[in-house]
């Protein structure tokens, strides 16, 4: 990539290996990744008072990304969407702002690529799997999980998506780029990417 400065913002299916994904396309584009464990503890403490940029750093410092390896199921805040529900997702809004503006970096999830469609360096994945693919992977690397169980997370996830943004998650027109991770290493899929980026995204 340039160096001007860019977010590369990735949402997923369950058992895509989307996080692994963005942890190998942080470290290879040379910048921070922010999963949901970091922006959500920014976002909790926005709730109590404005978040300075030393806090932020500080909790960077502090909460490391999230391991691949671990299965998290997904949470709104909140059982149901409501006023408090609304309220951190504006307060995670803002975190995320705060996190492109200071410098280039991987966001994961959170609707991040819809928090931040006006942000000229903004560049937006989805990724996708095989349901085989994705079944075996909810088996060797999310502790057994059965493709059902994979398919009911995402399901939670297009439903926080859906209600806040008004658009359709995992929709290609809503994403500058969908990759399918079924047929390829990881890494390979990476390099298309940064490849990919460099050449529509000068």
């Amino acid at each position: 990539m340039e160096k001007s400065k860019f977010v590369l913002t990735v949402s997923r299916q369950y058992g895509s290996g989307g996080r692994e994904l963005a942890g190998i396309l942080a470290e290879k584009l040379n910048v921070k990744l922010y999963d949901r464990q970091i922006v959500h503890v920014a976002a909790i403490k926005l709730g109590l008072d404005e978040l300075t940029e030393e806090e932020l750093v500080q909790i960077e410092n502090t909460f490391q990304p999230i391991p691949i390896s671990s299965y998290l199921p997904f949470r709104s805040f909140g059982l149901h969407f409501g006023e408090s529900s609304t309220g951190m997702f504006l307060a995670e809004s803002k975190v995320i702002h705060m996190i492109a503006e200071e410098k280039s970096c991987v966001i994961l999830g959170r609707s991040a690529d819809y928090v931040l469609r006006d942000e000229p360096g903004r560049f937006s994945i989805f990724v996708c799997a095989d349901d085989d693919f994705r079944e075996k992977r909810g088996q060797e690397i999310y502790g057994g999980k059965t493709l059902k169980e994979l398919n009911k997370e995402d399901v939670h996830r297009a439903r926080y998506y859906n209600y806040y943004t008004g658009k359709t998650w995992g929709d290609g027109a809503s994403y500058d780029l969908v990759v399918n991770t079924s047929n390829a290493s990881l890494e390979k899929i990476a390099d298309g990417i940064i490849s990919y980026m460099n050449a529509v995204k000068k």
